[in-house]
């Protein structure tokens, strides 16, 4: 927005203190503008200057010129205004203005309009001058990431403008009063604000404090003005509240005709639904330094907050104190927080967990918002920028988190004035899930399947699949399972998967087809040499599987079968289907199943196979219950002949008991 002193703490900065070195060049409009530029009066002194610029056109004006661009450039980037101010900067490098923070200020305010490139350009020139300058060496890097992150996919995070609590002026910093997240606070500079004169400095009502609320049916209602005593003609907003809500620590302008516009935090009390007259809250005896944006901790021990004070790292830091015994427990959060530049708007999500903005580490341009968090040792905190489309060129600042990894925040991103406005924030579920079928070996469902799934990350799932077979689980990313389906009258399947670990919506899809106890199983894709009783090396994935199923069924035996077609002798076919079955036990020997558990017989062509439903599914030439004799066979064509010669040639198993070592 037109930068709000509630926002930008302590606005009156050394830094525009400009004298005019050709005073012999004075108007008096130029006089009544460097006034308002000292008093910090952005609005007020942009028109001016605006105004001076236009009449100096003479060459002899150039120089003057120079510092007029500059001055003007500074109230546009103060007002949040970058394509503007970088305009005046250009103007400013173009009459040779000789301070070489024209080159900073031009990247700062081409990188807030979010034209990286330029911005880059603008710094690499900056820090030929200054070499050293460690706000330019962030700016450029933080140029090359958003550039690079532009070639790359943003988060999964859905923005919104959160129209409802915005009106046509300013509105951010909004603020949950409590755990029910039923009422959010926020500051505003509404056209309906308290006063009815307009800010010198933003050119807009001073800043209020409002609430929304949701009603009945959870639908958040029309902001209002906070209720109680809190609102004044001054500004005063950006709040906080303990956790039970019933006390709020707030940001207040301090103006005085002898001295410079600051902020100091102030606390008020709430009785029913209104709030008390704010009362100052005496965090240290410095009078002169601005101290705003509280933030109360989770746990209501500390407040958080924002400072210029004597004993930082430069513009503003993040500092915190103890709420019961301020004497003594002033802190600053350290270099890992807080940089040369501005770090503001700390929220305390957990006592490990903080949110905060700053200009000061890479970012996208303006305040970019980012997540700190402190290591188990509690003596170190990582410092992560929050991405795209979260952080934008403009200013993002001011979040409060709602249920899970939702809630609002403010930003003037694409607002050509400069106006904040609230945003809402959500982080859609990722809808990873794994589905299938649990059918009988005939691909029929089974009835009251049960399936289990067991992770690593201790999450423990059981369903009953549906009439169908089928059966649906969420899971989450990165995780490895195990699965097991059975029912009654039927053996247990395995099987195990591991999630990945991508960003994206999922469904992975596994089908369980267990066994029946009661009846004889055909074991699928067992081939053997022509006229012999060798196992073929394709054989070995279903012998494996048919290990495996043993090992997760340890209490049963079974009887494992060779049946061959009606060609040969019934001598010759005994003989060579004998071999195979036991081919088939000697195979999973070898693959640690017990000896005892297993028995082979062969059973040449004595045991002709009957069509199921799952081989009328595949010969609808035979019809289901049809017993695939020599006598049948022979009335068939000699390609149907040959269909029903390999379905007879098979190799099944037959569970002979469930009680293997049970006693």
């Amino acid at each position: 927005m037109k930068i709000d002193i509630l926002r930008s703490l302590c606005i009156l900065t050394a830094a525009v203190g400009l004298a005019l070195a050709m005073g012999a060049c004075k108007s008096a409009k130029l006089s009544t503008a460097n006034e308002q530029l000292e008093r910090g009066e952005f609005f007020d002194a942009s028109k001016t200057y605006r105004k001076v610029y236009n009449k100096l056109t003479k060459r002899e004006d150039r120089p003057l010129r120079g510092e007029v661009a500059y001055k003007l450039a500074t109230c546009y980037r103060r007002l949040n205004q970058p394509a503007r101010a970088a305009a005046a900067y250009q103007n400013a490098i173009r009459y040779e203005y000789p301070d070489s923070t024209a080159y900073y200020y031009l990247a700062r305010s081409l990188q807030a309009d979010g034209k990286y490139a330029q911005a880059l350009e603008a710094y690499t020139d900056f820090l030929r001058l200054s070499p050293d300058d460690e706000l330019a060496k962030e700016g450029a890097r933080g140029c090359r990431m958003a550039i690079q992150a532009k070639k790359s996919p943003k988060s999964r995070y859905v923005v919104k403008n959160a129209k409802l609590f915005n009106s046509r002026r300013a509105d951010f910093a909004p603020m949950f009063l409590d755990k029910n997240l039923d009422q959010l606070y926020f500051t505003s500079s509404t056209e309906k604000a308290m006063g009815d004169n307009k800010s010198e400095i933003t050119g807009m009502k001073k800043s209020d404090i409002y609430v929304s609320k949701k009603n009945e049916r959870g639908e958040w209602q029309r902001p209002e003005p906070a209720e109680g005593e809190l609102n004044t003609e001054m500004d005063e907003g950006i709040v906080s509240f303990s956790p039970d809500g019933q006390t709020m620590y707030l940001t207040k302008a301090r103006r005085s005709p002898t001295s410079n516009t600051s902020v100091e935090i102030y606390t008020s009390r709430r009785s029913d639904a209104t709030w008390s007259a704010a009362q100052k809250y005496e965090i240290t005896a410095d009078t002169i330094s601005a101290v705003g944006h509280p933030a109360v901790s989770p746990d209501g021990k500390f407040l958080y907050f924002t400072s210029d004070m004597p004993g930082g790292y430069g513009g503003k830091d993040i500092w915190r104190v103890a709420i019961g015994e301020r004497i003594g427990s002033l802190e600053n959060l350290g270099p890992q927080i807080n940089t040369p530049g501005d770090e503001m708007f700390p929220y305390m999500r957990a006592d490990t967990l903080l949110y905060f903005s700053s200009d000061g580490h890479p970012g996208f341009g303006g305040l970019d918002m980012f997540k700190a968090t402190l290591n188990s040792t509690r003596d170190r905190w990582s410092v992560e920028n929050l991405g795209l489309p979260l952080n934008s060129p403009g200013d993002d600042f001011g979040i409060t988190f709602g249920s899970g990894e939702s809630g609002f925040f403010s930003s003037n991103r694409g607002d050509g004035r400069g106006y904040d406005h609230i945003y809402s924030f959500e982080l859609p579920e990722l809808k990873i899930t794994i589905s299938g079928w649990v059918m009988d070996k005939d691909e029929e469902p089974v009835p009251k399947a049960v399936i289990r799934i067991v992770g690593d990350d201790g999450s423990n799932q059981k369903e009953v699949a549906r009439d169908d077979g089928s059966f649906s689980f969420k899971l989450e990313r990165g995780v490895k399972y195990v699965m097991m389906a059975g029912a009654k009258g039927y053996l247990n399947v395995k099987q195990e998967f591991e999630s990945d670990t991508a960003e994206e919506d999922a469904d992975y899809a596994v089908d369980f087809i267990l066994a029946s106890i009661s009846k004889p199983q055909v074991v699928e894709n067992i081939f053997y040499d022509f006229d012999k009783a060798s196992l073929r090396p394709e054989s070995r994935q279903a012998l494996d599987e048919m290990a495996q199923m043993l090992r997760d069924n340890p209490n049963v035996t079974i009887e494992m079968a060779a049946h061959t077609d009606r060609k040969g002798t019934d001598q010759y076919n005994i003989s060579l289907s004998e071999r195979r079955a036991k081919s088939v036990v000697d195979y999973l020997i070898a693959a640690g199943i017990a000896p005892d558990r297993l028995k082979w017989q062969g059973y040449g062509k004595s045991r002709p196979k009957t069509v199921t439903k799952r081989i009328n599914r595949e010969y609808p030439q035979f019809p289901e219950g049809t017993l695939l004799d020599e006598n049948f066979v022979l009335t068939l064509s000699d390609e149907d002949r040959e269909a029903a010669d390999q379905i007879n040639r098979r190799t099944e198993f037959q569970v002979t008991s469930i009680d293997y070592e049970m006693f």
